[in-house]
């Protein structure tokens, strides 16, 4: 793999350290700013939506800069969102630079996923994917949980400068390991109407649409871990870092598993791999108040979800491969239309009978509902190697 890929994962994880890391200080940032839990869990919401309309708004208005001018301007745009967050007291004004530093987020990732396709042969998208996911894997794994214990011990707050820190060193390893001009982007630019006129298409929209089910049900849950791990599972607040270590830990194993297999053999993925998550959630709402199996359950589920969602991250780059410019928003935009669903159906969730295992049941029907959607469509998304390269 170029060495450059890993100078974007390391990017991806300053940038996904600030995107997984509410779900250990939602509780904290919610008494800080006197809101409700379920509202202070809508600043992942927020981010989300920034996502979705980020990603193809920002990859259209950029497409014709160099790739490397794009990145570095998202990574400062998201670096002062942050500084603005660490020093409001207001929660609106914390909800809007939630939006303007996932909107960075969203033009950094596109043109992240875009160049990591064109970095590698055309028939390895799964494995530079992995790659790149492995920051986000890492975040979540380090970055997350040391988020969590220096909120705890610092302040929410602090989580905030330290993301702005991270954003400048990711930054400066960009200007030195990411060429001025990128050649290849300058002869794989189609007309941007050829490129939007792939959304239309059937294989695109299976795959988009399977991606945001398995994403809602993943942030259903991963935005409420907290109060399952301490109010259901009964654990102290010092356990939950734990628990996003265990899932961290997990979606790194399952990215670099489905990064090896996903080229090659994407539907067991997909089938095995989804059916497995679906009993994983249904699992972890039947034995929320065990400690210990909702711990395993973390680390496996994590495993799960990355590797189904990192395959079909893949898939939508496969499906929009006459979108060059373009294909690597619309596997942003998928992803985090359910980022923003899941969260906002979990939060519904927790003033019913349901309670703290509410978004946990969420998970649980979307993945379902993706299974429903993926069977009869499995020839459109995980076609055979021979047609996929075609």
């Amino acid at each position: 793999m170029p060495f450059s890929l890993f100078l974007l994962a390391l990017a991806v994880f300053a940038m996904g350290t600030s995107e997984f890391m509410l779900a250990g200080l939602v509780p904290d940032i919610a008494d800080g700013l006197g809101v409700p839990v379920g509202s202070a869990g809508l600043l992942t919401t927020a981010f989300a939506v920034g996502m979705v309309v980020g990603a193809p708004l920002m990859a259209a208005s950029t497409r014709r800069l160099p790739p490397r001018v794009t990145l570095l301007g998202c990574l400062a745009v998201f670096a002062a969102a942050h500084v603005v967050g660490a020093v409001t007291a207001d929660f609106t004004v914390l909800f809007v630079s939630r939006t303007v530093a996932a909107l960075a987020n969203a033009g950094f990732l596109a043109v992240a996923l875009t160049t990591a396709g064109r970095l590698v042969a055309p028939d390895r998208k799964g494995r530079a994917v992995a790659v790149l996911l492995a920051g986000t894997t890492v975040a979540m794994v380090a970055g997350v949980p040391g988020g969590a214990l220096l909120g705890t011990a610092l302040g929410w707050r602090s989580t905030f400068w330290a993301i702005a820190l991270l954003c400048a060193v990711a930054a400066a390893g960009l200007v030195r390991g990411l060429p001025a001009h990128d050649p290849n982007a300058e002869s794989a630019r189609p007309a941007l109407r050829s490129e939007l006129a792939q959304l239309a298409a059937p294989r695109v929209v299976a795959t988009m649409t399977l991606a945001a089910l398995v994403n809602a049900g993943t942030f259903a849950t991963l935005t409420f871990l907290a109060p399952i791990v301490t109010d259901s599972a009964g654990l102290d607040a010092w356990w939950v870092p734990v628990a996003l270590v265990l899932f961290g830990a997990g979606s790194f194993v399952g990215v670099a598993a489905a990064g090896r297999i996903s080229d090659r053999r994407p539907r067991p993925v997909l089938v095995l791999g989804g059916t497995a998550l679906l009993a994983g959630w249904i699992a972890l709402a039947a034995f929320a108040t065990h400690p210990v199996v909702v711990l395993a359950l973390v680390f496996v589920q994590g495993v799960l979800a990355f590797g189904v969602g990192s395959t079909l991250i893949a898939r939508v780059l496969y499906a929009a491969s006459g979108a060059p410019t373009m294909g690597g928003s619309y596997a942003t935009a998928a992803l985090n239309v359910g980022a923003a669903v899941g969260p906002v159906l979990g939060a519904l969730t927790l003033g019913t009978a349901l309670g703290d295992r509410g978004p946990v049941w969420v998970a649980a029907a979307a993945t379902a509902l993706a299974l429903a959607v993926a069977l009869p469509a499995l020839r459109l998304v995980a076609p055979r190697p021979a047609v996929a390269r075609t």
